[in-house]
């Protein structure tokens, strides 16, 4: 990987924003965090961001390549500086809020384990991730 120190969806956990990945890399990340998804019935999502209309494109991008219904944006107001995303996929609401000083990347986080070996403290956080990862 980019950083040697990043070789599983693990390691990103101490990161403040989204390292820069090789398609290698990329493809890798992508395919452990689906698998990972796999153990869960819905996900909330945190997509730290340069604007509303990016971190709103990196939301969809990950709808599109799950499967999901698209989300309802409770606000539409466009806030041209940082932005912190915050998507319920069991409520179906998107909330954007201005907040400066945020790194850049989104985080998802497994609700629901359908395993009984998880509990549901256990649910884990993965990212920060690129924004464009699920981009076509």
């Amino acid at each position: 990987m980019s950083d040697p120190a990043i070789t599983s969806l693990a390691d990103l956990n101490r990161l403040r924003s989204a390292p820069q990945l090789s398609s290698r890399e990329r493809t890798d990340l992508k395919s452990e965090l689906i698998a990972e998804m796999r153990h869960f019935a819905w996900f909330t999502v945190g997509v730290m961001a340069p604007s509303s209309t990016d971190a709103l494109t990196c939301l969809r991008d990950l709808e599109l390549a799950m499967g999901w219904a698209p989300m309802k944006c409770e606000d539409e107001t466009r806030i041209d500086s940082g932005v912190f995303l915050k998507a319920n996929q069991s409520t179906g609401c998107i909330r954007i809020r201005a907040e400066a000083g945020l790194g850049e990347g989104f985080l998802i986080s497994g609700q629901q384990a359908e395993s009984q070996q998880l509990s549901p403290q256990s649910a884990p956080t993965w990212g920060p991730l690129p924004l464009d990862l699920f981009r076509n």
